[in-house]
């Protein structure tokens, strides 16, 4: 294994190789297969990479401990790693990875998705079709939120209840459509019907998805020990310390 190599490898992922290298790569990979081998762990390794530092707060933390074990490692001047192409962290970083030289002290954040559980809709309001509400209910059961968020706001004409103002922020929330869906997060926060610790909840998660950790925990902190869901509370703002 050597740095050229992870270099190839990004080059093909990125489209950067011309008809004739991208055919001879293509032609060894077919042939050698501790190459394929190799190859495929650094596709898995370089999308994951693109998930981990995704977010630009992260991504500047990383790349400045890079930058460090960069110097120690692959003998690079400050300035020099500074001006390379952005796939060079990525190659980099995976050959750290590979190696197993964690020297640096990342923090990993918790995920979205690990929390991200919208409870089941099941509506018996009044004033509204029933047919319509079914739809709202199927849709957003079978998560098919941009296909019920329309529905919702077609129902909060006649109904503006606090059940279906909620379950139409957690439609917004999932399609990351965050300022809509933390308005309406804070109106239920504000209240006190039996939504008002679960849309705290749901802003917290608003939070953590974008990336906003220490907004997220300040919420947190504020859920009420009662509410039904609490041990994800505790667990989540574990994880943030």
């Amino acid at each position: 294994m050597n740095e050229e190599r992870y270099i190839l490898f990004d080059q093909y992922l990125q489209g950067e190789l011309n008809v004739d290298e991208k055919n001879n790569f293509e032609k060894q990979l077919s042939e050698d297969s501790e190459l394929a081998s190799e190859f495929e762990s650094f596709k898995e390794i370089h999308f994951q990479l693109e998930n981990k530092f995704g977010i630009e707060q992260q991504r500047e933390v990383f790349e400045e401990n890079l930058t460090k074990i960069s110097n120690k490692y692959f003998n690079k001047k400050k300035n020099k790693v500074a001006s390379l192409k952005p796939w060079y962290f990525a190659v980099a970083a995976s050959i750290i990875i590979m190696f197993g030289l964690f020297f640096f002290d990342y923090k990993h954040y918790p995920n979205f998705d690990d929390y991200n559980h919208p409870e089941s809709a099941y509506f018996t309001e009044r004033g509204v079709s029933e047919a319509i509400l079914k739809q709202a209910e199927n849709n957003f059961n079978g998560k098919r939120y941009e296909t019920a968020i329309p529905i919702f706001e077609m129902i909060l004409k006649e109904n503006n209840s606090d059940e279906i103002k909620y379950f139409y922020a957690v439609s917004l929330l999932q399609v990351d459509k965050y300022v809509k869906a933390e308005t309406i997060f804070k109106e239920l926060e504000a209240g006190n019907s039996v939504y008002k610790e679960k849309a705290k909840w749901n802003l917290a998660l608003s939070k953590l998805k974008q990336g906003k950790y220490n907004e997220c925990k300040a919420i947190l902190q504020t859920i009420s020990q009662d509410y039904e869901d609490y041990d994800d509370v505790e667990q989540l703002l574990e994880e943030l310390e």
